[in-house]
């Protein structure tokens, strides 16, 4: 199978997997942003990174935020609009290579990113371009699988250098106001791909002043 860059390891070209008529992670938002979101003050305007099919997005919109839905995938960004039509609510769009392309610098008062894998090599990476694109006292939401889902069935790359390690993490969240830091066991059912017990870690950093 065809994989285009940024996609896991086993995976099919993001296109490929977002152009089938379901949406494929489910419509729903994940779990720790719909209870996280708290953490984002009222009426922000919010980037969701490698968004997908736009679940994150529409429900960020629907609670009253300005969003704009970052995704590699053309085909996930046309299921992010059409999700935000559906639920009456708008989100912008647009095509980026979180890897090879730079971000805008402090546009954000918050960012969100939900299983969003990358080589090892390029993890921090995208998350500094992340975390720049934050004004300062943004806050950034994050939910990942960590080294130990490689054990589970439940989702994610195949490859353990995809997967995140939570001393790692743990370790860059702390140049921040970290927020919330969690790793362990949660149950996840989102759509085709994620479904049952995983392994994750969750995320919450503010950006200093």
């Amino acid at each position: 199978m065809n994989r285009i860059k940024g996609s896991s390891p086993g995976v099919p070209s993001w296109d490929e997997r977002y152009r089938e008529s379901v949406y494929v992670y489910g419509e729903e938002a994940n779990l720790f942003i719909q209870e996280a979101s708290q953490f984002i003050a009222s009426k922000s305007k919010v980037a969701a990174y490698a968004e997908g099919e736009g679940r994150n997005a529409v429900f960020l919109a629907g609670i009253g935020h300005e969003v704009v839905a970052y995704d590699y995938s053309q085909e996930g960004l046309r299921k992010t609009e059409a999700l935000a039509a559906k639920n009456g609510v708008q989100v912008q769009t647009k095509q980026v290579d979180l890897i090879e392309e730079d971000l805008p610098i402090e546009q954000y008062d918050a960012a969100v990113m939900v299983f969003g894998h990358f080589p090892r090599i390029n993890q921090y990476q995208v998350l500094n371009k992340i975390i720049l694109s934050l004004k300062p006292g943004g806050c950034f939401l994050m939910e990942v699988y960590e080294e130990e889902q490689i054990n589970c069935n439940s989702g994610g790359p195949k490859d353990v250098s995809w997967l995140y390690s939570a001393t790692e993490m743990l370790k860059w969240s702390k140049q921040y106001r970290l927020k919330h830091f969690f790793t362990g066991e949660v149950e996840r059912t989102e759509g085709l791909y994620h479904s049952g017990g995983c392994y994750v870690l969750q995320v919450v950093v503010e950006k200093l002043a």
